[in-house]
This record gives C-alpha cells, structure tokens and sequence, in this order.
C-alpha cells in the first residue's frame, strides 16, 4: 500500500508538472518567472508550498519533542510577521522588475548601486547560504521514505528517487511546472497535516488526554520558556527577527515577487498568509510534543524522525503512507523551486553576466536545466552523511541569508545608500555569522541573543555610517 499511494503520487506530480511544459515557451522569462503572469491564487499557494519545508514537517516536530509547545507560537507568529515584508519589499521589487526585466535578485542589486563588485557579493552569499537549506530537503524525504518502507527503501535511495522526480519536471517545464505542481502539493501537505494531528490525537484519547499524558511524563513541555527554560526573552525576540529578516532573502521567495501579473497578487498573499501559519503550525509541533508519550528518551537528530515514528505507531500503514506523502509533498515544493531560482541566478548573473552576454534566450534556458541537475546532485552529496539537527541547518541558513536584508531595504529605500558601505555590511555580517558558528567569537558577545539579532544590527549600522561618510565626501568635493 505505501508504495501503491507514493506511486499515483509521484505519477500525479509529473503529470501536473507536464501541464507546464506544454504551456511553456522557450524564453528566460517564461522559464524562470512563468512570464510574470501568475495568479493571485497561484501565487499564494506556490508561497506557502515552497516556504513549508522538511523544517515545518520535521524540524518542527523535531523541537517540539526538544522544547515542546512554546516552539508552536514562536514559529507561528514570528513566520506570520513575514507577511509585513511581502508589502514592504515585494510591491516595489514588482514594480522595479516589471520596468527593468529583472529576473534575479542579483540583478535588482547590481542595477541599483551599479557594481558587479556588489551583485557578484550579495550573489555568491545567496547561493552559499541557500545550499544548506536545500539540502534539507532530500534529508527529509530520505528519512520519510525509509520510516513509511519500514527500511526497505534506504535512506539514501529514497533521497535520490525523489530528487530525481523533481528534476525530471523543473528541467522540463520550469517555473510554471512548478507553480502549478506547488497547488497540488500545498493543498496535500494542509489536508494531510490535519489529518495525521486528528488521528494521532485520537488514539492517544483526544487532545486534552494527550497534553495531560505529555504534561505527567515532562510538566515543562507546556511552559512558556520550554524545556531546560530554553526561550528566554531575548532569545523569542531573536527568532521573531531571523523569520522576518530572512523568509523574503531566500532567492525562491524573492524571485516570486517578480511573478504575478498585478501587485494585487503579493497583497492577497500578505492577508491569507498569516492565517495559514497560525493555523497549520500546530500541527507538528504538538505531534512532536507528544512523541514523548511512546518514545521518552529520543536524543540529538533522533528526535527529527518523531513525525514518520508517530505515525507508525499510531496510524494503520496506508493512513501514515497517505499523510507521508504530504510531507514529501512539502519537502518536493520546496527543492523544485530552489533548484529553479539557484540555476537562474547562475545562468544569468554569471554565465550570461560574465562569460556568454550574446547568449540567447534558448541557450539561457538550456543552461539553466544543466544547473539544475548540478544543483541537485551537490545537495544530495551535502545530504549523504548529514551534518546537524534540521532545526540547527536551517537556523545557521536562515542567519546568512538575513545578513542581505539591510542592503535589500537600502537599495529600494534609500537611494543614496552607496555600493561600497553595502559589500562591507555584508562582507563583515557573514564573517560574523561564520565566526559565531564556528564558536570563534564567544557565545557571550551575542549579550544573550540569537546571532542574527547583533550581526544584522551591526550590517545595518555599517550601511547608515558609510553611505553618510561617502556622501559627505561628496558634498566636500
């Protein structure tokens, strides 16, 4: 039966992904953006589709089995303020994209200051720090696979198979094979998610029985600070930023503000987005919180396959195969659309940038599809022998991308911000970031918070201090 379900699934997948392929024409902007002509409905779906990751399936449930229920509102409401940032960068990235042709982030960057020095920077830390994040995604899957199969489809085989499913319809169809597989997938991962909180609560005697069971086992999975007082304040406040400051930097976010046919599309999107995370995210976390009940003792990156081992331990085999594909539908939106948005901005911001500027427009595309082939072998080698916790990766990820977010805001704010205080803002935030991960810079110079909360303070001062010296300059001169 989990094979038989997987199967039509991954079947439906293609088939949904053909659709795009046939509509297709064979131009970078169609390719890349589906012709900047996507629907507000589209839009929203394939928004939520590629936001919610193997991190919502199993790095939430992951936490909750660490730190327990405090980790739903945190995630919820602090992902919901991504909204915000849907007006206030995504309007006017439209705007800009629809009168200069922009394709990629980099591109946006480099027009603004007029620097390669600064595109080929703010670049080269997009795809550094999104690789990361990429990888996740076969990681989950891989794990899914290998629970639902009971071991009969190896952990590594089961990345491999669904990467590969993946690549067969971006190469194919690109932007608008994804955007119409992201609606069947988002629909699947909503529904499916509810129904595995549903039946597991069920058999556990009902919601209120199951916080009471979690609540006699370990009283401080229902506190507010969580488990070991694991949210202090400053530390809510630096997860509250790092959603917001780095959601709208994932290159496969920013580049859909390029894609609706009206801005009317991104504010439908800001309105219906935060209701989806409110809702939704409790889901796994309270699935993983209950994982104590059968399993006590999970420690480190165990505790990130407490989502496939509560549905094998409450669900029969066809329900946890059905409610498995909709994770794996999480996990596919996802990868599709970094695959796509990593090989664009390649193609165009280096090869085309720099090594082929005649090329055209079927050559753009077809380097393109090569891309995303590499792309996704790189992330498969990175996933064979992962590195971290799920929650760990993306957190470290989510911090190098947030980095960029005072250089997004100075290009479309402020236009006497100058390139070079930008390339500095960046150049030292990320060796910041690189120095606290690598435990060179001490713990304690955080002053208890997350990283990103002095790193992106500091980038942003560095843009404030060095646009007003060069502009003082200026005047004297």
């Amino acid at each position: 039966m989990p094979y038989l379900i997987l199967g039509v699934y991954l079947l439906v997948t293609l088939l949904t992904g053909l659709v795009g392929y046939r509509q297709r024409q064979d131009t970078p902007d169609d390719y890349f953006l589906a012709g900047r002509n996507v629907s507000p409905w589209v839009l929203f779906m394939t928004l939520i589709a590629t936001n919610f990751s193997a991190f919502t399936f199993l790095g939430f449930s992951g936490e909750g089995y660490r730190v327990g229920l405090s980790f739903y509102p945190m995630m919820a409401f602090g992902t919901a303020l991504v909204a915000i940032a849907f007006f206030l960068i995504g309007d006017k990235v439209w705007h800009l994209g629809q009168t200069h042709g922009f394709i990629t982030p980099a591109e946006l960057i480099g027009e603004r200051f007029r620097s390669p020095v600064l595109k080929r920077v703010f670049l080269a830390v997009m795809v550094i720090f999104t690789l990361p994040y990429l990888t996740l995604q076969p990681i989950g899957a891989g794990y899914l696979l290998e629970s639902v199969t009971n071991g009969q489809i190896p952990y590594f085989v089961g990345a491999t198979g669904l990467t590969a499913v993946i690549v067969a319809y971006v190469f194919v169809g690109g932007m608008r094979s994804v955007a119409f597989t992201d609606v069947l997938q988002g629909c699947l991962m909503f529904v499916l998610m509810f129904v595995a909180l549903g039946t597991i609560a069920h058999h556990l005697g009902g919601f209120a029985a199951a916080n009471q069971a979690a609540y006699d086992l370990k009283p401080e999975l229902l506190s507010r600070q969580g488990v070991d007082q694991f949210f202090t304040p400053r530390k809510w406040f630096s997860f509250m930023c790092l959603w917001f400051l780095s959601v709208p930097m994932f290159p496969q976010i920013f580049m859909r503000f390029y894609t609706p046919k009206t801005p009317k599309a991104l504010q439908t999107s800001a309105i219906l987005y935060p209701l989806v995370t409110v809702t939704l995210f409790i889901c796994p976390v309270s699935i993983g919180m209950w994982g104590h009940i059968p399993f006590p003792e999970l420690t480190g990156k165990a505790a990130d396959q407490i989502f496939p081992m509560m549905l094998a331990e409450y669900t029969p085999d066809w329900l946890a195969a059905l409610v498995m594909v909709g994770a794996i539908a999480a996990f596919m939106s996802t990868l599709d659309s970094q695959l796509l948005a990593l090989s664009s901005m390649i193609t165009r911001d280096i090869y085309v940038s720099s090594l082929r500027p005649n090329a055209s427009l079927q050559e753009q595309t077809f380097v393109g599809r090569i891309l995303i082939v590499i792309l996704a072998i790189i992330g498969l080698a990175i996933a064979f022998n992962p590195p971290d916790t799920i929650a760990a990766i993306a957190t470290q990820a989510f911090t190098g991308l947030a980095v960029l977010f005072p250089t997004v805001i100075a290009a479309l704010y402020f236009p006497r911000a100058s390139a070079l205080s930008c390339i500095l803002s960046i150049c030292v935030g990320e060796a910041l970031v690189i120095g606290f991960q690598l435990q060179w810079i001490p713990e304690a110079l955080a002053f208890g918070f997350l990283p990103v909360v002095p790193v992106v303070a500091l980038s942003t001062l560095i843009i404030v201090i060095g646009s007003q010296i060069m502009l003082s300059r200026s005047s004297a001169l």
